[in-house]
């Protein structure tokens, strides 16, 4: 098992602008607009008929995020709107929620019409096993919104302070472990989506669902919900695809022949952080405990309790779960934990993890069913003359009976395929000039870039535009070095808040300005080790000339089967980081 120390305290927190520890600290303003919002409602729908404008209010914008839209703007255009005197070009990217990643062909064919019919003809694979539309305007929010529902998918909580799409392993049915895990998954996500009818109200036309829009309060959330977001995963040894140590809350299933007897509880993991704030940290989760499949539900459910009492909700950049873990210890969380639940935990199982990556290409499941792992670069996929998966994959949908799983690492998982339709998959792919992995090296397959500019208000650096092109000139280093098929994850985002898990990538490129990126080397491939920055504020051809002579070490004086972010701590680029609060050291 991963060596995660328990309790262990780094660094204690405190604002700078509180002498007094008993004086209560001010709130800050997003808990008075959770506060003022009836239950999420706000004047969303007073903004959305506001014809003035293409925006909406923005307390409202803060409230739409937890219906699972961002207001956003096409940044690429400011300037040239500015200098018209014209409003910012707004419009609206929709974050869709896929329990565990999983799909069936009529949702995938409906949510790819959505994206030509009001989007910009663009899906986006995210990190959080769900797709993102992009573009949608306000006039057609609504609508978007109620045809997203129609499918049986759906938007609620996809973002905002509470728990977000729950993850669980991609792989298809390599053994019946992987249903097991997926129906846990399943049952975390019904159990802890908000209960407010505002949604069914607002987006659709007040009809209410099973699972969405029944109550008038949150038993579970209360009316300010929590502190910030809150993210769980499901993993299933020893492939750690979803980077359970990275969320807020994790379950790892151990398993005994042909069933999962219980899951190891993790808790105090994110990725965020911001520049210059050494307070703010990457942190992986600590592995306090074990329970049964049947105590899962209630030990998610408790912990979000305990966060929404614990959590900081006066300073949102030290509101996420992972401070309460470090200010409080481990300890004192498995403690709590132990008292609100009336039994105690068991002590944690023995696992280990051996990497986060995909599995591409053709691979069996146990009941003789198949499943092709396909690479989606940037997890992007357009229907244009260069890029044609998108339509590739509308094909497959159109054609074959099928299930596609969405994979934490921007890819997806045409699955439950019959040996009988694995030459149409294939065909189908050929036609639409669809890349077949084993043509792709091993640093591609293993990237993931956050969407950053020019949508994203938060980016300081392209990321998503940029990565394939660094990975071009790495390429032509890595070939000529006999390294084409190792496997090097490489991790781009354009700004420190983590979207694209950087802090876990063997080579990590965070955006610090414009064409400027802090690398960051050493993490470890299977996700229990954070890497720490090696170079700050370097641009593409600084990158490179870094890069260059590591692997050419790295070709020459690897042990065997030694991977490249063990290598760098080994010959000393950078120390290793144990845990998040020496992350900046």
């Amino acid at each position: 098992m991963p060596h995660l120390p328990l309790g262990k305290m780094f660094y204690k927190y405190q604002s700078p602008m509180i002498s007094d520890p008993d004086t209560p600290k001010k709130l800050s303003a997003n808990e008075g607009i959770k506060e003022r919002s009836n239950f999420l409602r706000g004047t969303i729908m007073e903004s959305l008929m506001d014809e003035s404008t293409g925006a909406i209010t923005a307390e409202d914008a803060q409230l739409t995020k937890f219906h699972g839209t961002y207001m956003q703007d096409d940044r690429d255009k400011r300037a040239s709107l500015l200098k018209e005197k014209k409003e910012k070009a707004y419009s609206f990217m929709i974050r869709v929620r896929v329990p565990g990643g999983v799909c069936t062909p009529a949702q995938w064919l409906g949510i790819d019409a959505l994206a030509d019919k009001f989007g910009e003809s663009t899906l986006k694979l995210t990190t959080r096993q769900a797709f993102q539309l992009y573009g949608v305007l306000k006039k057609n929010l609504r609508q978007t919104m109620k045809e997203i529902n129609d499918t049986l998918l759906d938007t609620l909580a996809a973002c905002g302070d509470v728990n977000r799409n729950v993850m669980s392993p991609a792989n298809p049915f390599e053994s019946q472990l992987h249903q097991q895990a997926l129906d846990v998954a399943q049952k975390i996500h019904d159990h802890l989506t908000p209960r407010t009818s505002s949604y069914a109200e607002i987006w659709l036309n007040g009809e209410k669902t099973d699972t969405i829009g029944k109550e008038e309060e949150e038993p579970i959330y209360g009316k300010t919900y929590l502190p910030r977001k809150f993210k769980i995963a499901v993993a299933l040894p020893p492939r750690n695809d979803v980077d359970v140590f990275s969320n807020c809350l994790g379950f790892v299933g151990i398993s005994e022949k042909d069933k999962i007897v219980g899951y190891n509880v993790l808790v105090g993991g994110g990725l965020g952080m911001t520049h210059g704030k050494t307070a703010t940290y990457p942190r992986l989760a600590d592995v306090i405990g074990f329970c049964s499949p049947e105590q899962v539900v209630e030990v998610a459910e408790e912990v979000v309790k305990l966060q929404r009492d614990h959590g900081d909700r006066s300073d949102r950049r030290h509101a996420r779960m992972k401070y309460t873990v470090e200010d409080k210890g481990a300890s004192w969380i498995l403690e709590e934990l132990n008292r609100r639940l009336g039994w105690s935990l068991e002590a944690a199982r023995e696992f280990t993890f051996d990497s986060t990556t995909d599995r591409y290409g053709w691979t069996e499941d146990a009941d003789g069913k198949w499943a092709y792992g396909l690479f989606v670069e940037g997890g992007r996929l357009r229907a244009d003359h260069k890029n044609r998966g998108r339509l590739a994959l509308r094909e497959i949908a159109e054609k074959i009976p099928c299930q596609f799983r969405l994979t934490a690492n921007q890819n997806v998982i045409i699955a439950r395929v019959d040996s009988t339709d694995k030459q149409k998959v294939e065909s189908i792919l050929s036609e639409y000039d669809v890349r077949v992995p084993s043509d792709l090296s091993g640093i591609r397959l293993n990237s993931i870039a956050c969407t950053a500019l020019p949508t994203c208000s938060l980016a300081l650096a392209e990321s998503e535009r940029y990565l394939p092109t660094l990975i071009d000139e790495l390429e032509s280093i890595i070939d000529g070095l006999g390294l084409h098929d190792q496997s090097i994850a490489i991790r781009s985002t354009g700004c420190p808040n983590g979207c694209g898990r950087p802090y876990l990538g063997e080579i990590g490129l965070v955006g610090k300005a414009p064409g400027k990126y802090n690398l960051y080397l050493g993490a470890g491939l299977d996700g229990t080790r954070l890497n720490k920055l090696y170079r700050p504020a370097i641009t593409h051809e600084e990158i490179v000339q870094e890069l260059k002579p590591i692997l050419e070490d790295f070709a020459s004086n690897r042990e065997y089967e030694e991977r490249f972010g063990d290598f760098c701590i080994r010959r000393g680029y950078v120390k290793e980081t144990v845990q998040g609060s020496d992350f900046h050291e």
